[in-house]
């Protein structure tokens, strides 16, 4: 059963990235907490088992291979730093590269400022919002483009926002 933003109402910084993800919006995040289907498809798609792409979300105990061996994450825990904005280095080549990498990163810079400017509580609540479909409150994935839950178009605001970027990824990736 697809969870909607008020099961996750309660700020958790857990689920969120030094990068400035944020985690309940991540296809491994909703796979593992909700969709072992997804899961599934999405370890095969990696060549990997289920077990390596379980993720509970970038500063948990369990997380996916890639999340594991994050350097960005890496670089902030040796600089203790919370964030990667709060380095004199940012945004640093590194960074930059991620963010360009893929659709689902293409906010990074402005949640990073907003984190900065609103505080990580403020900031996790209108991001539970910003991957809600207008509907029926289900948080999506940013390739979500239709709701997963009730099919509505654009499945989010950031759906909504990023679709060209995110068909053109999808195209180039099949």
């Amino acid at each position: 059963m697809p969870k909607s933003h008020a099961e996750h109402r309660i700020p958790d910084q857990r689920k969120a990235a030094v990068c400035g993800l944020f985690c309940p919006a991540c296809t491994l995040y909703i796979g593992t907490q909700e969709d072992p289907e997804r899961l599934k498809r999405l370890a095969q798609g990696f060549g990997r088992p289920v077990a390596e792409v379980a993720c509970d979300g970038c500063r948990a105990e369990r997380r996916c291979w890639y999340c594991r061996a994050c350097a960005l994450a890496a670089c902030a825990a040796k600089r203790n730093i919370e964030y990667c904005d709060a380095c004199g280095e940012y945004p640093c080549q590194n960074l930059r590269q991620f963010q360009a990498a893929r659709p689902h990163r293409a906010e990074l810079w402005g949640n990073l400022a907003r984190i900065r400017e609103v505080g990580y509580e403020t900031w996790y609540q209108e991001q539970l919002q910003h991957y809600s479909c207008p509907e029926c409150q289900t948080i999506n994935s940013a390739y979500d483009l239709a709701c997963r839950n009730c099919g509505n178009t654009p499945g989010s605001e950031y759906a909504a926002r990023h679709r060209r970027l995110i068909e053109e990824y999808q195209r180039k990736d099949t």
